[in-house]
């Protein structure tokens, strides 16, 4: 096989990548336009927009691959029409953006913020008004069951935590399965949520499903932005409805400011639960091992599209 030029779109770290893929592959991290000219392969950062004009940049790219498991920044038409494979990296990260989510179920039912400022502040004698919650004996309700779904399962049954889940596609064990969407959103004390963004789950949680939920509830998205409406979140913020917000994606990306963000009781953090040093290493150890692969014609890769054409 004849030399390929695979190049980075978004960060991704040049020495690692190339002793990854190996002498047959030249890796550029910092394309210039003639490097996209030659590239035969991309692995692709979830902030980078692969669109139609970005295609036509690569007219010799035969693989684009996305670390994680979101493809709605990838024109994935275009790409299909310029007989572009597009793969994802599914597993990777599941356990790191699985533990993101206990971390910010742990934050926001043991009030790490609001207690932080009143030491800070020098308020301690007003803690009794501050009331740490319990994950032990509370009700999780996960609205998607793959990969990562499960595995918040899994670690929130270790708290000792009733698990219940939702999910049209995904098989959910019986001893778990919600019998509806609204029956999961009605006993859930802290809403998970792991599902893909598209047409049918934007605005999946808005105001008619927040007040399904019982009071005092807590909804975590490290998902995709735009799952949660924020208008609706922070109404119920205010007014009680829900105890908690933590998000860890938005819509768009990078954030746009909105009102909610300065509620006491919301967590931020800028899309990198998936990011920890740990999944950093597998995700790009999983792209460039698809790289390899396809182009060797070895191995499995996911691909999420069916290329046809010629590019």
């Amino acid at each position: 096989m004849a030399e390929v030029v695979i190049v980075g779109l978004g960060p991704v770290p040049a020495k690692q990548t190339q002793e990854l893929l190996g002498s047959e592959f030249t890796f550029v991290a910092e394309p210039t336009p003639q490097d996209l000219l030659r590239a035969g392969g991309a692995i692709v950062r979830a902030e980078f927009y692969l669109d139609k004009a970005a295609l036509e940049s690569m007219p010799k790219l035969k693989i684009a691959v996305r670390t994680g498991v979101g493809v709605d920044r990838v024109d994935l038409e275009s790409a299909t029409d310029r007989s572009v494979s597009i793969a994802i990296t599914p597993g990777a990260n599941t356990n790191a953006v699985a533990e993101g989510a206990l971390a910010m179920m742990l934050s926001l039912s043991k009030k790490l913020s609001p207690l932080t400022e009143l030491v800070r502040k020098y308020q301690w004698t007003s803690r009794d008004g501050i009331v740490p919650g319990d994950l032990e004996g509370s009700t999780l309700g996960l609205v998607g069951f793959g990969r990562i779904g499960s595995r918040v399962a899994q670690l929130a049954q270790a708290f000792g935590m009733r698990v219940i889940a939702f999910d049209p596609v995904a098989n959910v064990p019986e001893n778990l399965r919600a019998e509806s969407m609204d029956v999961l959103l009605s006993e859930s004390n802290i809403l998970s949520l792991h599902v893909p963004l598209n047409e049918k789950t934007r605005n999946l949680i808005a105001k008619r499903e927040i007040e399904l939920m019982p009071q005092g509830s807590i909804i975590i998205n490290v998902a995709r932005g735009g799952v949660v409406n924020l208008g609706a979140a922070h109404e119920a913020l205010n007014s009680g409805k829900l105890s908690g917000l933590g998000l860890d994606s938005f819509d768009p990306e990078p954030a746009v400011f909105h009102e909610c963000f300065n509620h006491p009781n919301v967590v931020l953090t800028p899309h990198v639960m998936g990011l920890s040093q740990r999944a950093r290493q597998q995700t790009f150890a999983a792209a460039a091992q698809a790289i390899k692969d396809f182009f060797n014609q070895t191995g499995s890769v996911e691909i999420v599209n069916q290329p046809r054409g010629e590019n």
